[in-house]
């Protein structure tokens, strides 16, 4: 890899560090190539990315940026996973750990906020972004369809009554 090559993988691990809501940093010591697109795939499936690099030149991307309390967790055979989701990327790094042991969570950042490996647990227990707007789209939509429901109940408690009435004098 020539100093160019070198110079836009710094500037490309630079724009993940500023861009993503999460990124998780793992050791995968192990883990075979069908496993790695394995998780490769789940993690474009959420949203999220995977990315093996030189730790020595993420460090100096890191450098400036506001998860660069992460640069610790650099050591040894790291990959890094990240999405714009605050939630997706711990999700899915977290959903992988637990069915293969080669895949070790060391820790994580979301924004400024550095994440240890038991903060990207609770993390990837929170709903993700679409689960909230569904959530809050459905409590906007709550008071609408009761009002309209109290509106019409009168409505249908007279018609009973006088259906009652109509069904006595008869």
């Amino acid at each position: 890899m020539d100093r160019a090559q070198k110079e836009q993988l710094v500037d490309e691990l630079g724009q993940i560090f500023e861009s993503s809501g999460v990124v998780v940093v793992s050791h995968y010591v192990g883990l075979t190539v069908a496993e790695m697109q394995d998780l490769r795939a789940r993690a474009t499936a959420a949203g999220g990315s995977v990315r093996v690099a030189k730790n020595r030149l993420a460090k100096i991307a890191l450098e400036g940026k506001p998860c660069a309390s992460i640069a610790d967790l650099l050591t040894g055979m790291t990959v890094l996973t990240y999405s714009e989701d605050p939630v997706a990327a711990a999700r899915v790094a977290q959903e992988f750990a637990k069915e293969n042991d080669k895949l070790v969570i060391l820790g994580g950042a979301m924004g400024e906020n550095a994440l240890d490996a038991a903060g990207v647990e609770a993390v990837s227990k929170m709903p993700s972004r679409e689960e909230l707007i569904s959530t809050i789209a459905g409590m906007l939509g709550a008071p609408a369809s009761n009002i309209a429901g109290a509106i019409g109940a009168p409505a249908s408690n007279i018609a009973s009554i006088l259906s009652t009435i109509e069904d006595k004098a008869a």
